[in-house]
């Protein structure tokens, strides 16, 4: 991945403060990294140093209007000095990726959840560690939730990488599950690491050269905030044992937030996702399963729909046990999912689309009759 240009004598430079965020600064303003958010307020990395900021009134606004629209970790903002001597975050400067989750919403439908809005979890992403734990509540990693988080990672403009973490508690089994891995995320690298033991430790921190910026995202019990204090070289983040029967974290990370580290780059910390629903998929599911799309590309009709129709390469992908039944049925489900939230999304900025032109003719209609 190419990095956008760097001011090297900029005082953020080392947070990854670029031209290209410069040149969308307002003028008469100062940039900050957003490094946590908290109920309408956020702590931002200042050349000056760390400041706790309340959003302004066209923050807010805009988030009202759309939640992906609300400051997150990662973001770069413009600060406006107040008269009474403190600052307010006056906007968000345009990402260069963001990872968005849908599903934030209520339930609308059985197996699928969300209203079509979004929930951005991290900005300004380089690099997006999707960690998986060898063992879970004793069961081997989980190979759709991994495709799940990819395909997001994909769609969010970063670089997905894979973690295989806790790989000291899976030692006999570990290189087939990293063959499984892999298999499911064809593209993407994948390693197996191991915080308590260092194992892989030193391979992460060249994904974090210069200024670059990785999120970790997972689920509790990942393991991911003993990883980032790994990093760190010390305790920066809480972590806690897993619970017994269900693996979870018990009282582990609650927020997001970022890190600067010793050696250089920024990691994001998160707290661990249980559900996550996809958001305005363009090829991220494609790219996930870029096999099986090949293969659909050979099949004997261009609309088969790979349920029995003769010629089709799938299916005998299937047959031939070059593709399992849990891939395939992984590839429909996120594909269906995708379609659907699509649906939503359109059905949403349809809806804003009306109830702007409603507006105008309201107003339209008023002027005419104070008219004299």
């Amino acid at each position: 991945m190419t990095s956008p240009a760097f001011n090297h004598s900029h005082p953020l430079s080392p947070l990854g403060w670029n031209d290209s965020f410069a040149a969308e600064l307002p003028e008469g303003s100062m940039p900050a990294r957003v490094a946590r958010v908290d109920r309408g307020a956020a702590d931002v990395l200042a050349a000056d140093g760390q400041h706790h900021i309340t959003f302004g009134s066209r923050v807010r606004k805009a988030a009202a209007d759309d939640p992906v629209a609300l400051p997150c970790v990662g973001d770069w903002v413009a600060l406006t000095l107040l008269a009474e001597g403190r600052y307010e975050l006056e906007a968000v400067l345009p990402r260069r990726t963001a990872f968005v989750r849908g599903g934030v919403g209520r339930t609308s439908r059985a197996g699928l959840s969300g209203d079509g809005q979004g929930q951005v979890l991290a900005a300004n992403v380089d690099i997006v560690f999707v960690a998986e734990p060898s063992m879970h509540a004793g069961d081997l990693a989980d190979l759709g939730r991994i495709e799940r988080l990819v395909a997001l990672a994909w769609e969010s403009g970063g670089q997905p990488v894979v973690l295989v973490t806790k790989s000291d508690l899976c030692e006999h089994e570990l290189d087939g599950l990293v063959a499984d891995v892999a298999a499911a995320v064809p593209g993407v690298d994948v390693h197996a690491v191991s915080a308590h033991d260092g194992d892989g430790v030193a391979l992460l921190r060249t994904y974090l050269d210069g200024s670059r910026t990785a999120v970790v995202l997972g689920p509790s019990g990942a393991g991911k905030s003993t990883l980032v204090n790994t990093l760190a070289g010390h305790d920066v983040m809480d972590t806690a044992l897993v619970r017994a029967g269900d693996g979870r974290g018990r009282h582990t990370t609650v927020h997001r937030e970022l890190i600067p580290l010793p050696g250089g780059g920024l990691i994001i910390d998160t707290p661990g996702i249980r559900r996550v629903g996809l958001y305005e998929m363009t090829d991220g599911v494609d790219l996930v399963f870029a096999d099986i799309e090949e293969l659909a590309g050979q099949c004997r009709f261009v609309d088969c729909g790979h349920r029995g129709e003769p010629g089709c390469a799938v299916l005998a992908a299937l047959e031939g046990e070059e593709l399992t039944e849990r891939r395939l049925a992984s590839w429909r489900k996120l594909q269906r999912e995708a379609d659907w939230m699509a649906s939503r999304t359109d059905a949403r900025l349809r809806k804003a689309q009306q109830d702007k032109w409603k507006t105008i003719h309201k107003e339209m209609r008023r002027s005419g009759r104070n008219r004299p």
